[in-house]
């Protein structure tokens, strides 16, 4: 794991995978509570599966980057996408083409990234991406604050973020509930992505259901295929790591040579 600093005072921590010659970066994104480390494996298999290098980092506020400086705003996602993401590209991986794997939160900064049509972009993998609030979104997070009350989560977490969790988490858990926040939409948005987009969530996702993975479909310019994953919830890559590996590596060797 190594190091960059992209101004501001902000360090950035990221882990690459080695990979062929040729082969596109596979650029993986993080859930709103997640890390490189919680990761696991699946960014390394995934990577020697397809042959393609990757590129794992911590945004801002999570892991072992530098913690959050200010509050989290409507447009927090939009800052991730449009500002954090393509620095970091351009620092670590500059004139390399380059796919989107993003889980959850990363899932939506990813198809923000996408709607800016970034020439080196070859294509999109949502897991579980969010593209406007639901009720159940809201009362998931309402069970992970009283789990976290508990201190079973907040243990969890700190293993992964270290003095960071208690801001990290509060300001996860805020935002999304906040009275301002559920107006957070980003449908209009799709019409803007023409690169082809995996769609992949669980039917059992407790903090989302399947209108997201219809809007994403429906509303992209370019292809958009939804596989729905039996007995799954909201991490299909860690409940299912085989079939979501075998899905994904047919996803991206179609599209890595494009």
């Amino acid at each position: 794991m190594s190091q960059v600093n992209l101004g501001n005072d902000q360090d950035f921590f990221y882990l690459r995978h080695p990979g062929k010659a040729g082969r596109p970066f596979l650029v993986f994104l993080h859930e709103g509570l997640g890390s490189v480390a919680q990761w696991r494996d699946f960014p390394e298999q995934l990577c020697r599966r397809t042959g393609c290098p990757g590129l794992v980092y911590d945004r801002i506020g999570h892991g072992l980057s530098s913690p959050l400086s200010r509050p989290r705003t409507l447009h927090y996602l939009h800052g991730h996408a449009l500002s954090e993401l393509p620095r970091v590209l351009a620092k670590l991986i500059p004139d390399h083409p380059y796919l989107l794997i993003g889980h959850s939160d990363g899932g939506s900064i990813a198809l923000i990234a996408g709607s800016e049509r970034p020439p080196l972009l070859k294509a999109i993998i949502g897991m579980a991406a969010h593209v406007f609030v639901e009720p159940c979104s809201l009362e998931g997070i309402e069970q992970a604050r009283a789990d976290y009350a508990e201190g079973k989560l907040r243990a969890a977490l700190m293993r992964y973020h270290g003095e960071k969790t208690d801001r990290l988490f509060a300001a996860w858990a805020d935002t999304w509930t906040s009275p301002w926040f559920r107006f957070w939409n980003i449908e209009y948005l799709l019409p803007a992505i023409e690169t082809p987009v995996l769609v992949l969530q669980g039917r059992e996702d407790q903090y989302g259901t399947m209108a997201q993975v219809d809007a994403i479909v429906r509303r992209s310019a370019g292809p958009a295929t939804p596989l729905l994953l039996e007995d799954c919830g909201h991490a299909p890559h860690l409940e299912c790591p085989d079939l979501c590996l075998d899905l994904m590596t047919c996803f991206i060797n179609r599209h890595a040579r494009t």
